[in-house]
């Protein structure tokens, strides 16, 4: 019996399956596995049992509930962490025993302990952590073996074959490696290739299966309700003007960027100008607009006047900051064009070498690859999150909080008392 009433999507107002649902329940079925709350081999006898009555409503046989979060009455009234709940996340004390160690300290009490970091420093301590670094490294491993067994697969794709073995062939191993990998569940990372195939790597798969290993670029046309076109420029689906430009020209790339900032900072500084003699008193701020013909106008209205010379001086930077800003952008607008011209030729060059190391090795892998990565962070934040609630949880035993509440009536009947109040 399967009870997989939890593994679905929210899609509107509809619930559904996604790809490692159906996989889950499947592998379940064939595989005939026993998982807790959620898949069991359930006996004849058993439903035959007078207690069930051949009744085959699946609570009866798989309790699919989760776990309580029980609260401890003893941790809340003396304090302390309880031993159950560090217990329940023994998953993580089995593959990095010594952060145990090094966040929790025994209480005075047996089976119960307390946090021996501060509790904002919980996250580093996990993150740093030898064996959680080394945790990391080893699932890392596992996708650079993974990585290197379908490397080929994916470079031997070509022209007239079927995306669809392809998928199916790279995805059962990556759940079949890290089926083993602790911590990690594998269906779930087998859902984030999924769905990065769904989202792109099946349409790049459909080009190489119609036209082979080529990045053709296209005019991308809009039109409008009137049926008027305008031209947006130019884009490969295959191989984005992104990747284009970070493997080929990454030097102007950078020269755009070091630009931009610089006009950046431009916009600051006029910002700054604009505060500082803005409002009715200011020399900026006398002006009925701060713009170039007003700033003008004032200029030739204090020509000559001894006494405006701050004023001036304040007028002609603000103009000098405009004419480094307008430069600034005609270069970056320059620049842009520069690479949009030089990245569109490199196309027509490419080789299908090229092409395929563009596709496969920079931007197909690094997606996958980030998407382990998305798991070692969700694992992490998960653990962080539990022993700092844990922590917060019962921090605050009932004897302190009765003498926090005894101080705090204290002080008030000493201000009602200094107030003449008896």
């Amino acid at each position: 019996m399967i009870d997989a009433s939890k593994g679905f999507k929210k899609d509107g107002n509809k619930n559904r399956l996604r790809e490692q649902d159906i996989h889950r329940i499947v592998d379940s079925f064939d595989k005939q596995v026993d998982l807790p709350r959620y898949a069991r081999m359930v006996g004849f006898e058993e439903i035959a049992d007078p207690k069930n009555d051949y009744n085959l409503n699946l609570p009866r046989y798989i309790d699919s509930t989760e776990p309580e979060d029980l609260q401890d009455i003893e941790g809340h009234l003396r304090g302390g962490i309880p031993e159950r709940d560090l217990g329940a996340l023994d998953a993580y004390w089995q593959v990095i025993p010594k952060v145990r160690s090094l966040l929790f300290q025994g209480a005075e009490r047996h089976g119960y302990y307390h946090l021996q970091v501060p509790i904002n420093e919980v996250k580093s301590a996990i993150l740093n952590h030898p064996e959680f670094v080394a945790f990391n490294a080893q699932v890392m491993a596992v996708f650079e073996q993974w990585q290197q067994r379908n490397i080929p697969k994916l470079q031997k794709f070509d022209q007239g074959d079927q995306p669809k073995t392809l998928i199916a062939a790279i995805a059962e191993d990556l759940l079949d490696c890290f089926a083993a990998v602790p911590l990690l569940d594998a269906y779930d990372l087998y859902q984030h290739l999924m769905d990065y195939w769904a989202e792109t790597m099946q349409d790049d798969c459909y080009i190489l299966a119609a036209d082979g290993w080529v990045a053709q670029t296209y005019r991308v046309v809009e039109t409008d309700k009137k049926g008027r076109t305008k031209d947006k420029g130019w884009a490969c689906d295959l191989v984005p003007k992104s990747l284009i430009v970070a493997h080929y020209f990454a030097t102007q790339e950078s020269a755009i960027a070091s630009k931009q900032s610089e006009l950046e900072a431009i916009a600051v500084s006029i910002t700054e100008l604009e505060e500082e003699h803005g409002g009715e008193e200011g020399y900026l701020g006398a002006l009925e607009k701060v713009n170039k013909a007003e700033v003008n106008s004032r200029l030739k209205e204090i020509k000559g006047d001894r006494d405006a010379d701050e004023e001036m001086a304040v007028l002609r930077k603000w103009l000098k900051l405009g004419e480094d800003e307008a430069s600034c952008k005609r270069a970056i607008k320059d620049m842009d064009a520069e690479l949009d011209r030089v990245a569109y030729t490199k196309y027509a060059s490419l080789t299908k070498a090229e092409v395929k190391t563009l596709v496969i090795d920079h931007k197909w892998l690094p997606s996958i690859r980030s998407a382990v990565r998305s798991e070692l962070d969700r694992l992490s934040q998960t653990l962080t999150g539990r022993v700092r609630l844990l922590a917060e949880r019962y921090a605050t035993p009932l004897p302190m909080l009765e003498q926090d509440v005894a101080d705090l009536s204290a002080r008030v009947a000493a201000h009602l008392q200094k107030m003449g109040f008896r």
